[in-house]
């Protein structure tokens, strides 16, 4: 894959680069299509003038259009423009400036970032965080002392005419070693695309355990897709991929659905995409949901500190509390008499202030349904733990058990089950999502739906076997060619 830099001003730049660099007029490259079409280049903008309908600003959008990796993408540039006004900080990257600019005396700093670095090297991290949250390849960061912390004022880009001579000097430097740093070897075959598998290596449970991350893996190389497994500190990288499929655990104030949305927006096929994130991680807002749409649940209520008293009337004990964004049996308790309610809801109201509450419905072992593209998949029972109410116990020692759990075809599912998680699903998206429901006195009531449900290797997959991640790597595949297809 070749490498361009774009620039309105290469004379500035060609005397750094020398001959060895190919450096194309943005006028050039927006108007001669021809010219670029043979090949999938690589390209960093560093027009000036990149506003919205100026000449920088058509070079990320044709790009774009015409299938070339490009930074800044159009949603950085669009970020970038809303960045004057108004920027958004992350926890992490606000613990990032605190620690890097806590030495500065004064209340103003301007700190300049060149492909994700600065010449001088303290400030290195820091840069990266910058670049990751706006992958552009010169920035001028703004910051302002208020109280005794820092704060991100400012974000935007730099023209090459506004550097000195030892920072333009810095920046080739930079971009030597960015274009190094990212240097794929290259593959044995031509891949049709590209695709980002984002893991946490050190995540204790995470949603696919290694051998299905391979088996993953290996079904989109067998469909012509190159698979890359990324992890957080690749967040600048987002646009180098078509598509990008989460395999760790997914909150909403959580740096993967920082990935979900940039991913979305530079128009790459995501699963799990922000909605689905936003509305799975909350069960806040699919007992709404269910409510609304006379889809059947156990008793349900949303507590406040107002309506607390009412809960015994309601439900009885003993009551299923859970936090709005639990996950994986975490964040879930059993009550069984008010002196237990008032110390869990002590608890609980900590983290927010509401609390979901449900009837508790002992059953030998919950249906799980993974639904994709608004069909199901796989289905298994998972049992719950021995002399336990849930599918997994984690003793006072810390040490964590789980029922067994069982494969079960798809035409044995009852018919009631197999609607009720379609139905459910549906109101979610079109994306991957595993069901959870229980069958109460032959009623199917739904528990939850999860955006990012696991697929282990053995488990989920003992039926289907390899074709279900060849199925799920099809999908993805079908999803990329219909998005090149419309652009």
């Amino acid at each position: 894959m070749s490498v361009i830099l774009i620039s309105d001003q290469a004379a500035l730049l060609q005397p750094l680069l020398g001959d060895d660099a190919t450096i194309v007029d943005p006028y050039q490259y927006v108007t001669q299509a021809q010219n670029f079409g043979s090949r999938r280049p690589r390209l960093f903008n560093l027009c000036t003038e990149i506003d919205y309908q100026q000449m920088g600003y058509y070079v990320s959008l044709l790009a774009e259009a015409r299938g070339h990796r490009v930074i800044p993408s159009v949603a950085t540039l669009r970020d970038l423009q809303q960045a004057s006004l108004m920027v958004p900080i992350s926890e992490d990257l606000d613990e990032m400036i605190q620690k890097s600019l806590a030495p500065l005396r004064g209340d103003q700093f301007v700190l300049s970032v060149y492909f994700g670095r600065n010449p001088a090297k303290r400030y290195d991290k820091l840069c990266s965080h910058l670049y990751g949250c706006f992958p552009a390849p010169m920035l001028r960061a703004n910051f302002r002392r208020k109280q005794d912390r820092w704060q991100l004022t400012r974000v935007a880009p730099v023209g090459l005419a506004e550097l000195n001579e030892e920072h333009r000097e810095f920046l080739v430097e930079a971009y030597r070693k960015f274009i190094t740093r990212k240097q794929v070897v290259a593959a044995p075959r031509n891949w049709r695309y590209d695709l980002a598998i984002l893991v946490e290596p050190k995540e204790e449970n995470p949603p696919s355990d290694r051998a299905a991350l391979e088996a993953f893996a290996e079904a989109a190389r067998r469909l012509g897709m190159r698979p890359e497994f990324i992890e957080k500190k690749d967040y600048s990288r987002l646009g180098e991929f078509d598509g990008l499929f989460i395999r760790t655990t997914t909150q909403v104030n959580h740096y993967t659905y920082r990935f979900s949305r940039r991913a979305a927006a530079e128009g790459l096929v995501t699963i799990d995409d922000p909605e689905s994130i936003l509305r799975c991680t909350n069960k806040v807002y699919l007992a709404e949901l269910m409510k609304r749409h006379g889809i059947a649940t156990p008793k349900t209520q949303i507590v406040h500190r107002g309506n607390v008293k009412e809960l015994e009337r309601n439900l009885g004990f003993p009551i299923i509390l859970k936090q709005p964004d639990s996950a994986f049996s975490q964040g879930v308790f059993r009550v069984n008499d008010r002196a237990e309610l008032k110390i869990c809801l002590r608890k609980l109201f900590k983290a927010g202030p509401l609390v979901i509450a449900q009837e508790y419905l002992p059953t030998d072992f919950d249906w799980r349904v993974g639904i994709l593209d608004r069909r199901p998949l796989y289905a298994n029972k998972y049992f719950m733990a021995a002399a336990h109410w849930q599918i997994r116990h984690e003793d006072e020692k810390g040490q964590v058990s789980h029922g067994r759990d069982e494969a079960v075809p798809i035409n044995w599912v009852p018919e009631a089950v197999l609607k009720t998680a379609q139905k459910a699903a549906d109101l979610i998206g079109d994306g991957f999502y595993g069901v959870d429901l229980k069958v109460v006195n032959d009623q199917v009531l739904l528990i939850e739906i999860n955006d990012n449900p696991s697929i282990d290797a053995g488990v989920e997959d003992g039926v289907l076997g390899e074709d279900l991640y060849r199925q799920f790597m099809n999908t993805m595949l079908h999803r990329i060619e219909e998005r090149k297809k419309a652009q």
